[in-house]
């Protein structure tokens, strides 16, 4: 059942690999809980009490509870699942309780950090530096994900608009300024210059390859080390400057739901939480009955 489960989510839901390789793995870890605790060999027979049982033993070796709410969102996934195709008659995550998680708040470097960033001086003009320049410039301006940067084709880019693939496959154009078009034209021209131009996607390695995942993180990583201190450094980070900015300029939150590609509005407010942060901070600063003496 378990392997008929994982066939669904990735053929028919269309979640990425990474996803049905987690899904999986949290399947796998109950199984062996059920195994050793209750001599288990099948999740079917689970009850929500062995679930509760879990979740304790998970707390108790320090896993978080954002963690354990994702493993719990697995089993979910998984007995909604076993229900519907009749291999179970009750669920038993339905008296599951999942522990609470505090609010974190998505960081963000500062607008004039960002400045700081694109000055002239921190770029040359050979090939690396524009390269790395655009991959900057693309993450900050448009807010896409690191695997819909690394997935970009010179055939994704138009005119003042380039097209990503999403999460479950879902296109989305999302439009670019005059500024970053002549950017990528330049790295295009520099690209073909050097003979680089027989690799279809648009962001390349020194020698052509294709990027991958850690190549983009090192340097995400060293540039935003030049400009902040803050201990999260990833491209996501980018995302998530780029629609905490776009909301405290005055964007309107649906096209912020829009242009990062979220399924739903829920996902997007929580960038609303750092602008109120902020609102907070400037009135505690300049109203006279804002504090107390």
């Amino acid at each position: 059942m378990k392997q008929k489960f994982l066939d669904y989510i990735r053929f028919e839901k269309r979640y990425s690999v990474h996803t049905v390789i987690s899904y999986s793995r949290d399947l796998d870890q109950f199984e062996i809980y059920l195994g050793e605790v209750y001599e288990l060999n099948d999740l079917l027979e689970a009850g929500h009490q062995m679930v509760r049982s879990w979740i304790v033993k998970l707390m108790e070796v320090g896993i978080t509870a954002r963690t354990i709410n994702r493993k719990l969102s697995t089993l979910k996934s998984f007995y909604k699942y076993s229900l519907r195709q009749g291999e179970i008659t009750k669920n038993p995550m339905n008296k599951v309780v999942a522990p609470k998680t505090a609010k974190k708040l998505p960081e963000f470097v500062e607008q004039e950090k960002m400045q700081l960033l694109f000055r002239d001086d921190v770029f040359s003009d050979d090939f690396a530096s524009l390269r790395d320049r655009l991959m900057l410039e693309l993450l900050y301006a448009t807010g896409i994900r690191l695997s819909e940067l690394v997935g970009l084709r010179e055939s994704d880019v138009s005119a003042n608009a380039i097209k990503v693939l999403g999460k479950r496959n879902k296109e989305r154009i999302i439009p670019v300024g005059n500024f970053l078009m002549e950017l990528i034209q330049n790295y295009l021209n520099k690209k073909k210059e050097i003979s680089l131009e027989q690799n279809e996607h648009l962001l390349v390695t020194d020698r052509g390859d294709k990027l991958y995942d850690k190549f983009v993180y090192r340097k995400v990583n060293y540039y935003l080390g030049v400009i902040t201190t803050a201990n999260k450094k990833s491209p996501h980070v980018l995302r998530h400057t780029f629609a905490t900015h776009m909301l405290n300029n005055g964007a309107d939150l649906n096209a912020i739901k829009e242009l990062l590609g979220h399924a739903n509005l829920s996902a997007t407010q929580v960038y609303t939480h750092n602008t109120i942060e902020k609102l907070k901070n400037v009135h505690s600063q300049a109203h006279p009955r804002a504090q107390k003496k």
